[in-house]
């Protein structure tokens, strides 16, 4: 999975499994025959873009690592309503115990990378490139992102860890934007970036003669943002964000703007509705 190293991967799955067995299922635990294998369809009851599929092998094996997933379309991938999206055959055990932590994970995760395929579809026709927050669910960040990224946009940074980025209270607490650059550009890396939010042009112009090497243009209404790339043209990357919604972001990215940033894809998405079905 892209940003998600396998090892890293098993860690967060096995929380989410603990999370939902606490002390153990006490109704798969008693039920007759509950060691027999069984077949089971996980099928989507809603159109969408699916993502979280390749979860499933990972999260089931955890469980009993002789489960079998077979995976039915790729990830990413529209699907209709009624689509089966994999096969999973394994000890009914194991398959009962796992089937809300996977669904809930792949009707999120899918949610999400729906409306982002939305939004990257709205803008196809720009140069305008769609990217993601830090504006998350707790725990589910990376899975989060890596949705994002399924349906064709891109990732900001991951946390506070790697990237530089100078907000309106980071500038308060160092007293001004140049005074913030200078003294994060001496402690960090060369190879790390310095993006500065701004929210007018004095600002800009200000972040721009600092060096800064990213500007987010943030809140600012039309009229105002086609002024701010202009001015920021071949000197700084620009970064489009605040209030970026499926409604109004063709308008955002023909200003020129490089690239826009939206937690919408996260906060607004509706998950899709996916069940699994033991034949």
């Amino acid at each position: 999975m892209k940003g998600l190293d396998p090892l890293v991967l098993q860690e967060v799955l096995k929380g989410y499994l603990l999370e939902d067995l606490g002390h153990g299922d006490i109704t798969t635990c008693h039920l007759p025959k509950r060691d027999k294998w069984v077949s089971a369809v996980v099928k989507t009851k809603a159109p969408g873009a699916v993502a979280g599929l390749i979860l499933l092998a990972s999260l089931f094996h955890i469980l009993d690592p002789t489960v079998q997933v077979e995976l039915l379309i790729k990830e990413g991938e529209m699907v209709k309503e009624g689509t089966p999206l994999a096969h999973v055959k394994g000890p009914a055990l194991a398959l009962l115990r796992g089937e809300r932590t996977a669904l809930n994970l792949l009707q999120r995760l899918s949610g999400i990378a729906t409306i982002t395929r939305e939004m990257v579809d709205l803008i196809s026709s720009t140069k305008a490139k769609l990217v993601d927050t830090r504006k998350t669910t707790p725990g589910l960040r990376l899975l989060e992102k890596y949705a994002v990224t399924v349906a064709g946009a891109l990732n900001h940074r991951m946390g506070l860890y790697d990237a530089a980025m100078i907000k309106d209270n980071h500038i308060k607490v160092a007293g001004s934007i140049k005074e913030a650059v200078e003294a994060i550009r001496q402690a960090i890396p060369f190879t790390c970036p310095i993006e500065v939010e701004v929210k007018n042009l004095t600002e800009l112009r200000e972040a721009i003669q600092a060096g800064a090497d990213i500007v987010l243009l943030d809140n600012m209404d039309i009229a105002l943002l086609k002024e701010a790339v202009a001015l920021a043209r071949g000197r700084v990357i620009t970064e489009a964000s605040g209030g970026i919604t499926p409604q109004n972001i063709l308008q955002v990215a023909q200003t020129g703007v490089d690239y826009i940033s939206s937690g919408a894809m996260v906060h607004h998405a509706v998950w899709i509705d996916i069940n699994m079905k033991i034949g």
